[in-house]
């Protein structure tokens, strides 16, 4: 069900702008047709961001661009996991929630339960899920089935049998006998709960996967194991680890994590990375909020998201969402 919205998503961000064609197919850039961003007078206040360890450095960029124009602003980010984000955003100690998943259910309804309204989710990026191996590691791919069969006790997407050795994936020679050694992320992450709903069918991790704090501590644990696999952001990736292509099924092809296939939707964990923001429909929002998520969607804010390692959204989805905010 994730799978076919965001299908359907990333569908309607290519068609939606002809102007995105030139950024999928070839060198990835910023949609020309996206605003400038200006700065206003009448800015002030502190920001505070609680939520998503995979967006951290995304929203220092977006922090640091826009302090630069607004620099009596203060700015406060706290990115331990998605999961954090929902809670600060009820309680109102943060007024920015970067999430690497979209809300769960139970969330939007404690939020709505205390404000009467739901909460705004802002696609700002695109994202894909990566598995990542060592660089020497040489499989040319992984069924999702496989995936879930090396990282999951429950085996849910029906691989015939556990996955523990190199040799259960095809590997021969010295990779044959050799222990899959498992890194991932911690259960507040939004990645670890992507990965659980996606790759992992639902199911439940092994207990030997050793979980990480943030995204580069995967990265880093797979770039000093030759042995090792793991999974983080397309951002996080290193010349020390490689992205291993996936497939759906075993009747399908493999697919590289590249631009070209995030945004058609080809690579079957792509995603958007999410901001929330509390937002009373048919209200003024406040200028310090109203101008942070026009610069993230204008011309200097998705070039951050280069910058960062992710892909930018066209300006028809830019447009789009800051009109879900009343934002002209």
């Amino acid at each position: 069900m994730l799978r076919a919205k965001l299908n359907r998503m990333i569908g309607v961000l290519v068609a939606a702008s002809a102007l995105a064609a030139p950024s999928v197919f070839g060198q990835v850039k910023v949609d020309p047709a996206l605003p400038e961003y200006k700065p206003v007078k009448g800015v002030s206040g502190t920001i505070k961001s609680v939520g998503s360890d995979t967006l951290n450095n995304l929203m220092t960029l977006w922090a640091e661009g826009f302090l630069k124009m607004y620099p009596n602003v203060q700015i406060e980010i706290e990115g331990k996991g998605s999961t954090t984000a929902p809670p600060a955003l009820i309680q109102g100690t943060s007024n920015f929630g970067p999430m690497s998943r979209e809300m769960k259910a139970q969330e939007i309804d404690e939020f709505e339960k205390k404000y009467g309204y739901k909460p705004t989710a802002l696609p700002t990026s695109i994202d894909m899920l990566a598995v990542y191996v060592h660089k020497d590691n040489p499989i040319p791919g992984m069924t999702l089935q496989q995936v879930d069969a090396v990282f999951s006790k429950t085996r849910r997407g029906g691989y015939a049998e556990d996955v523990t050795r190199w040799g259960q994936l095809g590997m021969t020679g010295a990779w044959a006998n050799q222990p899959i050694s498992l890194y991932g992320r911690n259960s507040a992450s939004g990645t670890y709960g992507y990965f659980k709903e996606n790759a992992l069918f639902k199911g439940d991790y092994k207990d030997a996967v050793k979980e990480q704090p943030g995204s580069s501590s995967v990265v880093q644990g797979v770039a000093s194991d030759r042995y090792a696999i793991g999974y983080s952001g397309i951002g996080y990736k290193t010349a020390d680890v490689r992205a291993v292509p996936l497939a759906a099924d075993s009747g399908s092809e493999f697919v590289e994590a590249a631009p070209e296939n995030a945004y058609t939707g080809a690579y079957p964990l792509a995603r958007f990375l999410y901001v929330y923001v509390n937002h009373k429909p048919g209200t003024a929002i406040d200028p310090l909020r109203r101008e942070f998520v026009r610069y993230i969607f204008s011309k200097q804010g998705q070039l951050d998201v280069l910058k960062d390692g992710y892909y930018p959204v066209p300006a028809a989805i830019a447009a789009e969402t800051l009109e879900k905010l009343g934002i002209r």
